[in-house]
């Protein structure tokens, strides 16, 4: 019984050591990570400050000025462009936008209030669009939560690319070149990233993780079974 135990141990931590070393490595990424990347971004519900003064339109007003009568399920008052304008939600499709000032109503308007957003979180630097998510991807996984975003990058060497949501009218992730670098070793060491299918990769984290738990656990039985016994008088 202790041979077998010993061998079991000796081959299986053998085996999964390399569990062990990528587990190990990715905690040093992580706390690389903490120390180099800033905390995620505050939310921040306008770049201007609203002017109520300039408002014309009351909320009923606004969604009867919505083309195809669509129903609302929920309003917000956003400054855009300078103006207010009312953020319209539907049960399904992107939100509509009426100008609380003349009451035109812009179905181009979510694009360019999301470019507002990742340009004035940026301190006013231009930015191009460069993708709308309606599902997680390898750079924008789901730890951040919040979907459909834009994604929108800055002309600078760093590679800088915000993630927006309008929302919630604010920017759910902020990176770049070299932070994602540390991102994808990461994800590769801890999650194994690298198996792209989901459904694999969830199998193959509980079969390496639960037969380091087995090893670990007759480790502790070997230890008890070869002890040194005390002597007897």
């Amino acid at each position: 019984m202790k041979l077998w135990i010993r061998k079991a141990h000796r081959w299986l931590g053998l085996i999964f050591s390399l569990t062990l070393l990528l587990s190990s490595g990715s905690g040093v990424i992580h706390t690389l990570m903490t120390r180099s990347q800033a905390p995620p971004p505050a939310a921040r519900p306008s770049n201007q400050f609203l002017d109520p003064s300039a408002i014309r339109l009351s909320a009923g007003e606004a969604v009867a000025r919505v083309p195809g009568g669509a129903a609302a399920t929920a309003i917000n008052l956003r400054m855009i462009a300078g103006q207010p304008h009312y953020q319209i939600f539907h049960p399904t499709g992107a939100p509509s936008y009426v100008s609380a000032v003349t009451g035109a109503c812009d179905p181009s308007m979510d694009e360019a209030y999301g470019e507002e957003i990742a340009s004035g979180f940026l301190g006013g630097q231009a930015v191009r669009k460069t993708g709308y998510l309606t599902a997680f991807n390898r750079e924008y996984i789901g730890i951040f939560r919040i979907l459909p975003v834009y994604r929108f990058d800055a002309a600078d060497s760093r590679g800088t690319r915000v993630y927006v949501s309008t929302a919630t009218g604010s920017v759910t992730r902020l990176t770049d070149d070299g932070k994602q670098l540390e991102a994808d070793i990461f994800t590769l060491f801890h999650k194994f990233g690298f198996i792209r299918n989901k459904d694999l990769r969830d199998w193959s984290l509980m079969l390496v993780t639960g037969a380091t738990f087995a090893v670990s656990a007759l480790g502790v039985v070997l230890f008890f079974l070869t002890r040194p016994r005390g002597r007897r008088t």
